[in-house]
């Protein structure tokens, strides 16, 4: 694999990067200061003047490969992209690249009717409006997708939909106008055709959004993560994505550049953690030395290097596989990024803590924030046991048949 970016993308590269230096990280504090003091669930000024230069730019729809929605980008290609725009927590929506949208907008393009598209993919697609992923349920495991007991059933031309939703993040936000929302349509069906997924205008009469839940006390307002509840809300039958119990053949689908996205995105919040390590290994001095020439942490600074390059390298084969070969031969890969890239962000952030003595801790310094997202991607999209089994799982059965080709002698 030639992990040399052609000009476009370094051309892109660039302009993302001096955009991220020029405006996104000093807003950053604009933005916090602009939730605290006002409405937490509104819109804050400053993100719309990012996406209103942000798109005056051309740097919008970046990660749609489609060329006329988006940049055209495959995924090797607009995964240094996702790595910049990662390294700051407000970093991807000014490019209207931020999730759950980015997700939906794929499956939009991908499985919508030409109304579902006129209805809703326009909208996202120009920023006016925001969207939710409702799939998690707080009452059954979701770490096997099959569990979900939601409801979907048709009556007539209608959908009628019962259930509990959470982590629907997006949903607290004003800005979000619609859900897709995957519950079990019949429940006779084979196991992986038992669910559908159904677009929910989020101001349909029934759904009500119970609470937002924080992630280790943050509640990232105005964005959010909801619990929905749904009491026999009803949708037109027409609103069902692709067919009757094709949920899972969607979600796989989403899935593969998602974790493209949410892999490279840690390794941008872990090279922005190694540099905060870096520069407070110079600048701080302890026992009449800087804390770099201090027990081990040179050594931690080498160590998170390495994890770093290991983790973007291992991402952007899974990257180049998904554009050559397709995300089913793809599998292990994309699998094997989503347990890698959150857990070495974990492992260097940890250390910037741990360099940062107190003030790694607070909010003085982003530190403790981006702990806390990257602890919680271990558990979104599939906890890291599920990828792991699947790993083992593919790792076996390359022997299988060799052993039953000696049994068998």
């Amino acid at each position: 694999m030639d992990f040399a970016y052609s000009p476009k993308v370094q051309q892109l590269r660039e302009r993302v990067s001096a955009f991220m230096q020029a405006h996104v990280y000093p807003a950053e504090s604009v933005f916090e200061q602009q939730v605290a003091e006002g409405d937490r669930w509104q819109p804050t000024a400053i993100m719309e003047t990012l996406k209103s230069k942000a798109r005056a730019e051309g740097l919008w729809n970046l990660f749609l490969p489609d060329s006329e929605l988006g940049a055209g980008l495959s995924n090797s290609e607009y995964a240094p992209l996702a790595e910049i725009m990662g390294s700051s927590l407000i970093g991807s929506e000014p490019f209207n690249c931020a999730a759950p949208d980015t997700g939906n907008m794929e499956v939009l393009v991908r499985y919508g009717s030409e109304a579902q598209k006129r209805q809703w993919l326009v909208p996202l697609l120009s920023g006016e409006i925001r969207s939710a992923f409702a799939m998690t349920e707080p009452e059954v495991a979701s770490s096997d997708a099959t569990n979900m007991q939601a409801r979907a059933l048709r009556e007539g031309d209608e959908w009628v939909i019962n259930g509990r939703k959470w982590w629907t993040s997006g949903a607290c936000d004003p800005r979000c106008k619609v859900m897709i929302f995957m519950g079990l349509s019949n429940p006779e069906g084979p196991r992986h055709q038992q669910h559908s997924m159904i677009l929910v205008p989020m101001d349909s009469p029934g759904v009500r959004v119970i609470r937002a839940l924080p992630v280790f006390g943050y509640d990232d307002a105005p964005h959010g993560h909801a619990e929905v509840l749904f009491e026999n809300v009803r949708v037109p039958y027409e609103n069902v994505l692709l067919g009757e119990g094709r949920g899972f053949e969607i979600a796989q689908g989403r899935l593969g550049p998602g974790r493209i996205h949410h892999c490279m995105r840690s390794i941008g919040m872990a090279e922005r953690a190694l540099k905060l390590m870096c520069e407070r290994a110079i600048e701080r001095t302890a026992f009449g030395k800087p804390l770099a020439r201090l027990g081990g942490n040179i050594d931690l600074i080498a160590d998170s290097r390495m994890e770093i390059n290991m983790a973007r390298l291992l991402t952007l084969n899974a990257a180049h596989m998904m554009d050559t070969v397709g995300n089913k031969i793809a599998a292990s890969e994309i699998a094997q990024i989503k347990v890698v890239a959150p857990n070495v962000a974990l492992k260097v952030i940890d250390r910037a803590i741990q360099m940062h003595g107190g003030a790694g801790v607070c909010n003085d310094f982003p530190l403790a924030y981006w702990y806390a997202m990257q602890r919680t991607l271990r558990l979104a999209d599939g906890p890291d046991e599920v990828h792991r089994a699947a790993i083992g799982k593919y790792e076996i059965g390359k022997y299988v048949s060799r052993e039953q080709i000696r049994a068998s002698r």
